[in-house]
């Protein structure tokens, strides 16, 4: 029997000698570089044959490693620097993006190029998105000429869909925006991008992702103002650009007002110290009253949990809003703000159907609290209502305005007894 101590396992393990195959290739772009630069030089200007190339030579080049190497060369001609300049030692070719010609044309069949090299190599997707972010960083070091073209291209990609508006965010970058690039990039990129859809399409773009409401980024903080904005971009031939920010900075401050309204109610504030504010901001973002007295009436419904009993939300209304009329009256000093009013006041009746049958008492309400005159009544009953639910509340009404008409009459004839 064998008395010697059996040897415990021990941790160290053994080393193996890595065979060749295993071993992590080097990342070397230098080859793949070559490669590329001799099909650009052999194709020139021939965008056809550069994408028959392209798409061909994704089965034997590795895209996928070297994918920011490829669009550097398709761009500018070579791998870039830092900063967006070509290392003096690389190989590079004359037939790229920035030696094209600048025209809206050219910069259209170049996007062809991606577009096609993107769909065929669906993995390239994120990479270009990259570069392209990466590229706005580079601005600076760029050309006016070779900027001009990456704009152009770019908004044609916005406008197909091959890139996301996220990019823009590189545009807000400090140094850039310090020195005007951004805003003078963005004239030439906007104007290319709403050629080819329309401001509507950009707008719902830049909606998706956030960045309707940061364009004035693009200006250093000092001009960071909506008046500026509009200047410079109508002054650039971009007027619906300038609308859709003044439209985009209007529905910020009206909801950022309806906030602080709610606000201040929830707290008890006097009515008189809520109207004065309410005014003070009216002047500083231009709301008319019109505009004010909707964002009012949205701000008074908004400030209480309402009983679902049908029966019961209509007492419920009259005793809140005979509370709050004060603040409607202070928002309805011109005919065309109660028949505003009045379209709200239908609206959300229309829409919150355990309101429906209390329109009229609503109405009433207002009209004997001195919120709604019985000019604007009628005009509404005659003329001025919404489609929605029409039948139901032009019901509702009828007594009310014969009443009111009836009392119009008698007004009339006692005055000509008068005279």
């Amino acid at each position: 029997m064998n008395n010697q101590k059996q040897q415990k396992p021990t941790l160290t393990g053994q080393r193996f000698k890595t065979r060749k195959r295993d071993e992590k290739e080097r990342f070397d772009p230098t080859q793949f570089q070559e490669s590329i630069v001799q099909g650009l030089n052999q194709t020139g200007t021939d965008l056809e044959a550069v994408a028959k190339f392209l798409d061909a030579s994704g089965a034997k080049l590795d895209y996928r490693r070297y994918a920011e190497t490829l669009f550097d060369i398709l761009v500018a001609g070579g791998m870039l620097a830092p900063g967006g300049t070509l290392a003096d030692d690389v190989t590079r070719t004359e037939f790229c993006l920035f030696t094209a010609q600048e025209d809206l044309e050219t910069m259209q069949a170049y996007a062809q190029v991606f577009n096609k090299l993107i769909r065929r190599y669906k993995y390239l997707e994120k990479g270009f998105e990259e570069e392209i972010k990466k590229l706005l960083l580079f601005l600076k070091g760029f050309t006016e000429s070779e900027r001009n073209k990456l704009a152009m291209l770019t908004g044609i990609l916005l406008a197909n869909g091959s890139i996301s508006a996220s990019i823009l965010s590189s545009l807000f970058n400090e140094n850039l925006v310090k020195e005007g690039v951004s805003a003078a990039f963005a004239v030439k990129l906007f104007k290319s991008w709403i050629n080819e859809k329309d401001i509507n399409s950009v707008a719902a773009s830049l909606r998706k992702v956030g960045m309707d409401n940061r364009l004035m980024e693009l200006f250093p903080a000092n001009k960071r103002s909506c008046e500026h904005f509009s200047k410079y971009f109508t002054d650039a031939g971009l007027k619906e650009l300038s609308d859709f920010a003044r439209n985009q900075q209007s529905i910020g401050a009206r909801k950022e007002l309806q906030k602080e309204l709610q606000e201040q109610m929830s707290r008890g504030d006097p009515f008189k110290d809520i109207i004065a504010y309410v005014k003070e901001e009216m002047k500083k973002t231009n709301i008319s009253e019109q505009t004010m007295v909707g964002i009012m009436w949205t701000s008074v419904m908004s400030s209480v949990e309402w009983n679902k009993k049908e029966e019961l939300v209509t007492e419920q209304a009259i005793k809140h809003l005979k509370q709050y009329s004060p603040l409607l009256k202070a928002f309805t000093s011109q005919g065309l703000s109660e028949l505003t009013l009045l379209l709200k006041i239908q609206e959300y009746c229309y829409d919150n159907i355990h309101f429906m049958k209390a329109f009229q008492k609503i109405v009433v309400l207002l009209y004997k609290a001195d919120v709604l005159s019985e000019e604007a009544i009628l005009k509404w009953y005659t003329e001025a209502h919404l489609a929605k639910g029409k039948s139901v509340f032009l019901e509702q009404m009828k007594k009310f305005v014969e009443w009111l008409k009836n009392a119009e009459e008698e007004s009339e004839s006692e005055e000509e007894e008068g005279d």
